[in-house]
C-alpha cells in the first residue's frame, strides 16, 4: 500500500542552536531536521516550557524569540504529535531595571555590580549609581551627578564616574560620596584605568584624554565624532580599544597604542557600544553584526561572532564570580557564558 505524507515527514530532531545564550527577548536560530511546516502547520517550539513566538520556519532551521518569562532550559520543537529531543538555551537572568545604562557597568572586586540612571540630557535623576548584589538586591548608591555616563575602578578598587553634561570626573568613596577628580573635558563619555593609574576619558566630541595619577591632562588621541557615547577598554599591552557609535552599518572597534596611534581593529559592527575584553584577549562588544543584535566575541585574528542575542545592549563587564553581566538601555542581566574576564589589575 502507499504510504502516507505523514509516515514518510521526518520527525523533528534538534542539532544545534545558534547563538547558544540569549537575553529575553533575544531572535535565536535552532538548526535541525524535520522543522518545517507539516500539511500547512507550523511547529510549536518551546523554551524552558514557555512557548516562543517563531519568526522563521525551514526545514533545516526555526528561528524564535526568547520568551519574556523563560529561563536557562530546554528546546523542544513539536510537529503533530511528534516532539524532538531537548538541546539547552542560555538565557540571561534579570538582576535589575527601572534603571538607564548608556554604557557598560562594572563589577566590583567582590561581585557587586555598578549601573547608572542617566536620565535624558540636562535632566537630574534623583539616583545617579545603583549598586546590584549578585541575587539581584539593587540599593541606590550615589545621588546628585548629572547625567552618569562612564564608570571605571582603579587599581586600588576606587569608583569614578563621569559627566556628559558638565564634562567632569567624579571620584565616588565607598559611602557613595562624590568629590571632583578632573574638570574641562567636554561631553566625557567612557572611562578605564590602566594598571599604572592613568585614567582614559572619552569626549564623544572627538577627543580621547588621559589623566595621569597626579591628575594632569593630556589630549592622548582624536577620533571622529560619536551620535552617543565612547566606549573604552585596555587590552594587557596598554592598547586602548575604542568604539564610537555612529549611523554607519560598519563600526569599528579602534586600536589606539601608547604613542597614541590609531588604527581600525576590527570592522563591520553595526552600532558598536559597550566592550570588555577576556583573558584570552578576545573582544566583547555589543553590537548587531550581520544582521544579528547582541553580544559580539571578536578574536584577536578578527574572527567574529554573535554568542548571546539580545535587544537595546549598551554594554557588557565580567564578574570575578564567573558571569558576565549585560546592560540594556534599562535593565541589568547575568548570565553564565563560561567567560573569564581580563585582570590588568
Amino acid at each position: 500500500m502507499p504510504t502516507s505524507a505523514a509516515q514518510t515527514a521526518t520527525p523533528p530532531t534538534l542539532e544545534y542552536v545558534t547563538p547558544a545564550a540569549a537575553l529575553p527577548g533575544g531572535e535565536v536560530q535552532v538548526h535541525g531536521l524535520g522543522l518545517g511546516a507539516s500539511a500547512g502547520r507550523v511547529p510549536q517550539l518551546t523554551v524552558d516550557g514557555q512557548l516562543a513566538h517563531i519568526s522563521l520556519c525551514r526545514p533545516d532551521r526555526i528561528g524564535f524569540l526568547v520568551p519574556d518569562t523563560a529561563e536557562t532550559g530546554m528546546i523542544q520543537v513539536t510537529s503533530e504529535d511528534t516532539a524532538s529531543n531537548l538541546i539547552p538555551l542560555r538565557v540571561a537572568r534579570q538582576l535589575s531595571d527601572g534603571l538607564h545604562p548608556v554604557t557598560s557597568p562594572v563589577v566590583s572586586r567582590s561581585g557587586m555590580t555598578f549601573a547608572t540612571i542617566s536620565g535624558p540630557r540636562g535632566k537630574m535623576t534623583p539616583v545617579s549609581i545603583v549598586r546590584i548584589s549578585p541575587d539581584g538586591l539593587g540599593t541606590p548608591f550615589v545621588s546628585g551627578i548629572l547625567n552618569p555616563t562612564g564608570l571605571a575602578f582603579d587599581p586600588e578598587g576606587q569608583l569614578y564616574v563621569t559627566s556628559r553634561a558638565d564634562g567632569t570626573v567624579y571620584r565616588i568613596d565607598a559611602g557613595g560620596d562624590a568629590e571632583v577628580y578632573a574638570e574641562g573635558l567636554g561631553a566625557a563619555t567612557g572611562a578605564a584605568f590602566d594598571a599604572d593609574g592613568n585614567l582614559f576619558v572619552g569626549d564623544r566630541n572627538g577627543t580621547i584624554f588621559k589623566i595621569a595619577p597626579d591628575r594632569k591632562i593630556f589630549v592622548y588621541a582624536t577620533l571622529e565624532q560619536s551620535v552617543a557615547a565612547y566606549h573604552l577598554a585596555l587590552g594587557t599591552d596598554g592598547t586602548l580599544f575604542v568604539t564610537a557609535p555612529n549611523l554607519s552599518s560598519w563600526g569599528a572597534i579602534w586600536a589606539i597604542d601608547r604613542d597614541g596611534a590609531i588604527r581600525p581593529w576590527f570592522q563591520g559592527l553595526g552600532r558598536p557600544q559597550g566592550l570588555a575584553l577576556d583573558a584570552d584577549s578576545n573582544i566583547y562588544v555589543t553590537a548587531a553584526y550581520r544582521g544579528r543584535r547582541g553580544l559580539v566575541r571578536v578574536t584577536p585574528d578578527g574572527q567574529a561572532e554573535v554568542v548571546a542575542s539580545g535587544n537595546n545592549l549598551v554594554g557588557v563587564a565580567f564578574s570575578p564570580l564567573g558571569t558576565t553581566v549585560l546592560a540594556t538601555n534599562q535593565a541589568v542581566y547575568d548570565i553564565d557564558l563560561g567567560v573569564e574576564g581580563l585582570r590588568l589589575f
